[in-house]
């Protein structure tokens, strides 16, 4: 017999005709008969320097024209949630921000219900790291979780990071409420959270690759699916345009810069040797596209 939840309760309450709608498009790329879709879960509103703020200014200043970037005003990256079709599993990669972050961001299940599905209809959501706008939906509005008929799973190194109780005071006050709500979802959801490590196969045909710097454990996943290869990049490369076109550059959104920055060089020269497709949570265009070499740096062409 299904489980009531005070959330489906409540949803029985509601005529859904009644209630307002967004319109979602998902980007999504073929791999054999399995499907990878980026789905929107809003998008973030954040003061420029959160990102830029470790960059050279008067370099960031001479570019920034280039790559549309208006460093007066506040950044509003994409949040784009991976969905991986395959057979009978349904798979997603973070599972957005949830009510609680930002009134932009949150809007995943509104997407889901735009491509025909419900969070009930997730069979696995995996983690490529525990910062809010990847974490907190897992929990709804009542404190339950989202996707009751999932199975979770997170790396054993994000997840031992987040539950230590050390890391509230040492992350940093900007970060510090970054903690609290990871510990508090991560301990909610411990009867259902697996763990997995570096090169681990998480789900069949899916590779866990650990690509820190953005936080100790943060995981990116490869996808083999009818003789091709995608790769879920997390933040690991944390936008479409600096990160892209001066990658070297240390980013202020990463809790280890130099660790980021190391990584995100490998990780884009590989994709690029590779010719690779590659889903960025934050990346533009929709978020699945690839990586070419671009003079210096690269760019992220969502032409495919």
């Amino acid at each position: 017999m299904p489980v009531m939840t005070r959330r489906a309760c409540l949803a029985m309450t509601v005529s859904a005709a009644l209630l307002p709608r967004a319109a979602f498009s998902a980007d999504r790329v073929a791999l054999g008969d399995a499907e990878l879709l980026a789905l929107s879960d809003g998008h973030l509103t954040l003061p420029a320097d959160f990102i830029l703020g470790l960059a050279p200014q008067d370099d960031l200043a001479r570019i920034s024209p280039e790559l549309g970037i208006d460093l007066a005003g506040p950044l509003m990256p994409p949040c784009n949630v991976t969905l991986l079709r395959a057979g009978d599993r349904r798979v997603l990669f973070d599972c957005g921000a949830g009510t609680t972050f930002q009134a932009s961001a949150g809007r995943l299940p509104e997407a889901l219900e735009a491509a025909g599905l419900t969070p009930d209809d997730i069979t696995d959501v995996i983690f490529t790291h525990g910062h809010p706008d990847h974490l907190w939906g897992v929990l709804d509005d009542f404190d339950e979780p989202m996707f009751l008929n999932a199975t979770h799973r997170i790396g054993r190194v994000e997840r031992d990071y987040w539950l230590d109780p050390d890391t509230i005071g040492t992350i940093g006050e900007a970060r510090a409420s970054f903690a609290a709500g990871a510990s508090r979802r991560l301990e909610a959801m411990e009867d259902m959270l697996e763990t997995f490590e570096d090169g681990d196969e998480v789900v069949p045909g899916v590779a866990a690759m650990l690509t820190p710097g953005h936080t100790p454990g943060h995981m990116s996943f490869e996808i083999a699916a009818g003789g091709q290869t995608a790769m879920v990049i997390g933040d690991a490369i944390g936008n479409d345009h600096v990160a892209m076109a001066r990658p070297a550059w240390h980013s202020g959104a990463d809790q280890d810069p130099e660790t980021g920055a190391a990584t995100r060089l490998r990780l884009l020269d590989r994709l690029s040797a590779e010719g690779m497709t590659a889903v960025g949570f934050h990346m533009g265009g929709g978020g699945i596209g690839r990586v070419e070499a671009a003079g210096d740096g690269y760019r992220f062409v969502t032409d495919l």
